[in-house]
This record gives C-alpha cells, structure tokens and sequence, in this order.
C-alpha cells in the first residue's frame, strides 16, 4: 500500500506544478483576477485567482490513479471515494460561483451545508465527543465542523502562501498519522491533497503569482475537515477530534477568535475586517513573507503535538494542556484590545455592574409604562434617579412641578441634562462629575423616561400646556 500512496502523492504534484502555471496564464487572458483594494488586500497589481482548479485536477488524477491500482494492492474500494465526492464538487463549485460572480455569505453558506450534509450522509460523520456518544447530535455537530473547518481556511487566506501551506502542514500531519494507525482509508485520502498542496504552493509563496480564490481555500478546508472525522473515528485516544483540532489549529484559533471578537464589539458574525492573526503579525512589522513563515511554524508544532498525542495516550492531557497554554500566550502577543478589555470588565466588576444595571433598567421601564397617573410616574423616575445616582430631579409637566433635591451637592461638580416633554414639559436631571455608578446605563435611563414620559403625556391628555400650577419647591437652574 505504500508505493500505491506514494505513486497517487508523486503524481498529484506532477499534474499540479504543470497544470498550476497553465491555469495562471489562462486565467489572465480571460481576466480572472484579483483586483487590489485600499482596505484589506495586500497585493498591489492584479493577480490571477481560482487556484482551486489546479489543485482540484491534481486530486482528482490521483483518484483516477488509485482506480487503476490492483485491487489487491490497495485495502480499499473506489466506492468509498465516490460516496464523497459529489460533497466535495458542491464545495468546489461554490467557490469557483463566488470567484466569478461574488457570492453573497448566504448564498455561499447555502451550499457550504448541502456539501456538508451530502459529506455527513455519505458516512463523513462524529460519533462521539471527548468519549462520549452523541447519538442524534452527530449530524449536527458534524455540519457545523464541517462549516468550520471550510470558513476557517478561506479567512487566512490573506497572505501570499498562508492558506496553501497551514493546508499542506495539516495534510501531511494526518497522512502520517494515518501512516502510524495503518489507517488506509485516510492515508490514501490525504496523500493527493499533499501532492497537490506542495505543487502548488512552488507558485503561491510570497510573491505569488496565483491565489487560492474561494475555490481553493473553500475545497482545501472541507477536505481537512472531512479527513480531521475520518482521524478521529479510528483515534485509539479517548480525546477523539483534539488531534485533528491541533493539526488544524491555526485556522480553527482565527475563525474561533473572528466568532468572538466581532460578538464582543457588536459586529456581524460574517463581516469581513483586517484583524485576522496574520494582519495582527503584519501590523507589528513582519512582512508578508515572515508572516507566513511564523505561521509555518506554529503550524509544525501544532502538527507534532497532534502525533504525539496519537503515539503516546497516556500524556495525551498533557499534550492538550500544552496546546492550549501556548495558544493562550500567543493570543496575548496579537494585542488584541477586545480581550484584555472584556477580562479588565471582569476583574474590575464592570461586567457585573452593566448587567445588574441593565436589569434595574428593565424593571424600571416595565413599571414606568405601567403607571396610572404622573405622581406615580414621578416616585418611580424618583426611585431610579436614587439608583442611577443622580442628586437631583425636577419635573415640569402641563405647568406642575415636581421636584427633588435626592443629596447635598456642589454645583459646581454637576453636570445636568434637560428631556423635553410635549405641551413645553421637561424634566431636568442633575449628576455629579466624578459618579461612576452605573454610569453606562444612564443614556440607557434617559432613553426609557424620554420615550415612556412622551407616551404617558398623550396617555394623560398632558400635551397642551394649561395654567401653571405649583406642586413642591419650585427653581430654575
């Protein structure tokens, strides 16, 4: 059986380095390119794209290949490549549809999770998690790894040579784990993939002179995601995926820190931004090249972490300890903001505080807009105030005034603030300088008593402006 992989990865490498250039100059003549932007794009001329194809004609020749191997050479029947194959098509297709026409993110996650589900019902499919059946869980899970895995190449894919080679690293690592589990389905798998990755990366490495495209880096992540199942399920280890997880653990590490930056900031999921972990190296000086490289590397560690975890189950804990810690500490050195931000929140009591003021805001509201008359309205924006620490409140509604002084001030540490009412009403709140309580759930507190005290004006028939009648100490500021 190893001549048989080493015959379909030899020939995988052959057709790539040929066909790679051929479809370069083709793709030019036709304008297929990648046009330069002032946002996110490094390139500074255009560049021909669609390096899928190449790749994927270099795998499908090993497949060929393997086709016409003796049967009783090779421990495994073309059948089980042809159950997967059509998933792998959709992926493929998808990417070149979003090469040449620029797919919309759901138009692109549409066929993301056809070729998923195809792949999950075709046997590609997570049995268990940690040890653990999953039972009717398994599709699912599957779906979204499958997900995954294909998004996460396609957004590192932001360096010359970067998606291409983290995938070579990734492959390689589980053909020499299949190598070592006499593992024959994912040997003979991955041994194309790795042909046609190292091909083609001879023209993709900074400078390149063609770039994966969608179809490349859309195909690349569903095959490893694919492979990562086909590892875990023949994994002698109890952890199951932790070993696929580190062998792909740089574009799984930016996909999951993408996923929860742009939550904390309130971004769409989707989006695209230039805060990726290459972008972060490259904003701390490193070139194009040195970036890819860097990455290379951690990318090794992650690949022989993986194989050892396979080789030796007892320190297979330690293993995935080490992983993480180096993982956390790498994170660190990015410098991103919305991390070191959320844990100081934390620490500091700043999560805590939003939240229990975001809950004392809810129960204000409801009972504002539940109240029958203004006094009543009045002792509820009275008790708030007290909450939002305010020292001072003062209504004019329809000529009445309300008033309260709530502590002692020095005025000139006040700031105050005036929401107009219908009918020439308002109410004027006072606060001093230095609070800090619930300070970010005052323009929240404003909002509520703007919009309900409006509402509750017309409610009440209070929205002219009849005789002025005095009720408590009137002032005016």
């Amino acid at each position: 059986m190893f001549y048989s992989i080493l015959l379909i990865g030899f020939s995988a490498f052959l057709v790539s380095v040929v066909l790679t250039p051929t479809c370069r100059d083709l793709f030019r003549r036709f304008g297929i390119m990648d046009r330069p932007d002032e946002n996110r794009k490094l390139h500074d001329i255009p560049v021909p794209h669609m390096g899928g194809v190449p790749i994927a004609l270099a795998y499908l020749t090993g497949c060929i290949l393997l086709s016409l191997v003796p049967r009783e050479l090779v421990p495994i029947h073309l059948s089980h490549v042809l159950l997967v194959a059509p998933a792998g098509l959709i992926i493929f297709a998808t990417g070149i549809l979003d090469d040449v026409f620029h797919l919309k993110p759901w138009q692109k996650l549409c066929g993301q999770v056809l070729g998923a589900l195809w792949a999950t019902l075709a046997g590609v499919r997570i049995w268990s998690v940690a040890g653990h059946p999953v039972g009717w869980a398994s599709l699912l899970i599957t779906v979204i790894w499958l997900i995954g895995c294909t998004n996460a190449f396609n957004l590192i894919d932001g360096v010359d040579g970067l998606a291409s080679g983290v995938g070579l690293f990734a492959a390689a690592t589980m053909l020499i784990a299949a190598l070592l589990q006499h593992n024959s389905i994912l040997a003979l798998a991955t041994a194309p993939l790795v042909g046609a990755l190292l091909g083609f990366l001879r023209y993709n490495f900074n400078p390149a002179s063609i770039f994966l495209g969608d179809s490349g880096s859309l195909m690349i992540g569903f095959l490893l995601g694919c492979f990562g199942v086909v590892w875990s399920q023949k994994s002698a280890t109890i952890l199951g995926m932790t070993a696929p997880l580190m062998a792909l653990g740089i574009p799984i590490l930016d996909t999951g820190l993408s996923i929860v930056r742009r939550f904390l900031r309130h971004q769409p999921i989707f989006g695209a931004d230039r805060d990726h972990i290459h972008h972060r190296l490259l904003d701390q000086g490193f070139t194009p090249r040195r970036v890819a490289l860097i990455l290379y590397g951690v990318a090794s560690i992650g690949a022989a972490l993986s194989l050892l975890s396979v080789s030796s189950n007892r320190l297979s804990g330690a293993i995935v300890l080490l992983f993480c810690t180096a993982a956390w500490i790498g994170i660190q050195h990015l410098g991103y903001t919305e991390f070191s931000t959320a844990r100081n929140m934390l620490m500091a009591g700043t999560f805590q505080q939003t939240l229990d003021a975001q809950l004392r805001l809810r129960s204000f509201e409801r009972g504002l807009a539940a109240a029958k008359s203004i006094e009543e309205c009045w002792e509820l924006i009275l008790d708030a105030a007290r909450t939002f620490d305010f020292v001072e409140a003062r209504l004019s509604i329809a000529g009445t005034v309300y008033e309260q002084r709530l502590r002692d001030l020095d005025s000139d540490l006040c700031w105050s603030l005036r929401v107009p009412l219908p009918g020439r009403g308002y109410i004027n709140f006072v606060r001093l300088h230095e609070s800090l309580v619930f300070y970010m759930g005052v323009t929240p507190f404003i909002d509520v008593v703007r919009k309900i005290m409006s509402a509750k004006c017309l409610e009440f028939g209070l929205d002219a402006s009849p005789k002025t009648m005095t009720a408590g100490t009137r002032f005016d500021f």
